[in-house]
């Protein structure tokens, strides 16, 4: 393997602890935006020509590179050249409605129901070495959401599911089945842009939420208040009450519900066991329940069910005569009826996909897109016309102004999430994986290991404070010093160290790498080289006095040097774009 001259690892080095340093006070919005590169060319006469510039030749002109790119990195796991130019040839709104039909994503790998289903005390006994990892844990599921993130088309599917993951969490820290979770996971990217009542459903319904927050079998005389408390505090409508733009209503925290309702939920939520197939040696418990079965939604069990009547929020009530579907469906309608909803879930989806910190306004619209279902564009409309739909509320939040100024200052958006990092490399550097490397190495490196969240509030909080600013910035309640070392290891792994090898154990093994072979074209010039990375990586974003550092970091690779450096610019080059804070801090 050939090895950057320690002269350039060293320049390397310090540029992108600089760079590093950088991207954290831009993103607090400390220090002085360098405003030169908004006004700059997006390229060079001669950058036009490599492969990137395919988008000069885009039919919708309106939609420039730098919104093309911010597109990109909202609506999809990374921009590829391919991708950049589609976006503009179609324009934004053609692109989204078609990514709207797009399918093709699934969860498919790892063990099935015989966990549960088979009548052995040790089920592993006999089953080899890698049983618990492909019939209890979420790593094949790990393994596939990688691969289709890297190379399905169905990009914002996936993203709208991963968002609606991060929201409505269970993990495999508390709960075993790959099975259970792979039918979780596949419910939320079927009904990425359905109607939240429906995730909400089926989120109560689903076996492994159920055992994930103790809803499952749960005791009449006295439930588990778990997963109650959870479904009106992080699954439908936040603590406070909030008007339409996401700001306190009367200007303070004014509770949404109290223990009382958090208690009267809990008791509407019982009669509930799981669908029958489950078998134990130990036998079934409490009675009238089933087994432990993860393979289809929980049915209801009339004799778990609480028969006394319980009001909940905004005047509605369950009767003491009632079946659990018909207490299910009252729950749902009178958490869809509360205001509060729609900023609470809108204001997340906005900082999952687009930025930490939407004006009011913004959230106001997205919240109305959500209360009525529908998003009226300048080309096409979206949405059902029914309250909770994602399908309005996703066009409403991409197609925001605040989304789509395809000219806005420089100024920090959000900090790209650990899964971002990981995928929009891959992508933007023709790569392929089998995921593998991306959960017990570099997911866990980076705190942010995908399925096992450390808890029911996510891997971070929407909330989370940037200290010494009124703003918020989720990404960084696991962004320390040992986390930003390890994205920039992990760039340093794929394009200097050549990637991460195939494990024999898995099926399908591809291990994980980059290509660059395709850039080698334009490492004559350094200046052509540079632009190419930079406005794939950021769309322009990154200023011209950082292009001109990585330029002369480049340029010490010469042809008297080493037979192989147009292949050392490259990675050089692409090293230091992907680690920068243009990168790494969307904008």
């Amino acid at each position: 393997m050939t090895r950057t001259a320690p002269s350039t690892r060293r320049s390397a080095r310090w540029a992108v602890a600089v760079l590093c340093a950088a991207a954290l006070l831009s993103a607090c919005g400390g220090g002085d935006a360098d405003r030169e590169a908004a006004a700059a060319p997006l390229a060079s006469a001669d950058a036009r020509k490599s492969a990137l510039a395919l988008a000069a030749g885009a039919t919708n002109t309106s939609t420039t590179l730098r919104d093309a790119s911010r597109l990109a990195d909202q609506a999809t796991f990374g921009a590829t050249e391919a991708l950049l130019t589609t976006i503009r040839t179609q324009g934004v709104e053609a692109w989204l409605a078609a990514q709207f039909a797009a399918t093709g994503s699934s969860y498919t790998r790892g063990g099935d129901a015989t966990i549960h289903t088979t009548l052995v005390e040790d089920f592993c006994a006999t089953r080899g070495a890698h049983c618990w990892r492909d019939f209890y844990s979420t790593e094949p599921l790990m393994w596939d959401f990688y691969r289709n993130a890297v190379t399905q088309t169905d990009q914002l599917r996936q993203r709208m599911a991963f968002a609606l993951s991060q929201i409505n969490v269970v993990s495999n820290l508390e709960v075993s089945g790959t099975y259970g979770f792979r039918q979780y996971h596949n419910m939320l990217l079927a009904n990425a842009f359905g109607n939240y009542r429906e995730v909400l459903r089926r989120v109560t319904l689903s076996p492994v939420m159920g055992d994930y927050l103790d809803n499952v079998n749960n005791d009449k005389v006295n439930p588990n208040e778990n997963f109650s408390r959870e479904l009106l505090q992080l699954f439908a409508i936040g603590t406070c009450k909030l008007n339409l733009d996401g700001t306190l209503e009367s200007g303070r925290c004014v509770p949404t519900y109290d223990n009382e309702a958090v208690r009267n939920y809990a008791f509407a939520l019982t009669g509930w066991t799981y669908a029958p197939g489950g078998v134990s040696v130990w036998g079934c418990w409490p009675r009238g329940a089933n087994c432990t079965f993860m393979g289809a939604d929980m049915v209801a069990a009339t004799s778990l069910a609480d028969n006394q009547a319980r009001p909940l929020l905004g005047g509605f009530s369950v009767p003491a005569v009632r079946t659990p579907t018909a207490a299910l469906n009252t729950v749902l309608d009178s958490l869809m009826a509360q205001p509060s909803m729609a900023p609470f879930i809108g204001k997340q989806i906005i900082q999952h996909l687009v930025k930490s910190n939407p004006t009011p306004a913004y959230v106001a619209r997205v919240s109305a897109a959500f209360n009525s279902g529908r998003f009226v564009g300048a080309t096409r409309s979206f949405g059902s016309g029914v309250r909770g739909d994602l399908a309005a509320t996703v066009a409403a939040v991409l197609l925001d102004t605040e989304a789509r100024n395809s000219a806005p200052p420089l100024v920090a958006e959000k900090l790209r999430e650990p899964v971002m990092t990981m995928t929009g490399l891959l992508r933007a550097l023709n790569g392929t994986t089998d995921g593998a490397a991306m959960g017990w190495w570099w997911g866990e490196a980076m705190r942010q290991h995908v399925f096992r969240s450390p808890s029911v509030f996510n891997f971070f909080p929407p909330d989370y404070p940037i200290i010494g600013t009124r703003l918020v910035g989720p990404a960084f309640g696991i962004f320390n010093v040992n986390t930003a070392f390890s994205r920039l290891n992990y760039v340093n792994q794929l394009v200097v160290w050549g990637g991460m090898g195939a494990d024999s154990s898995i099926p399908g093994a591809l291990g994980t790498r980059v290509s660059l072979t395709a850039f080698e074209a334009d490492a004559d010039n350094p200046t052509v080289l540079v632009d190419r990375l930079a406005n794939l990586a950021t769309g322009g974003r990154m200023t011209s006095a950082s292009k001109q550092a990585i330029v002369n970091a480049v340029s010490v690779w010469t042809p008297q040097q080493s037979a192989s450096w147009r292949n050392e610019r490259v990675k050089a080059a692409a090293y230091l774009v992907f680690a920068s804070p243009a990168y790494q801090v969307m904008n």
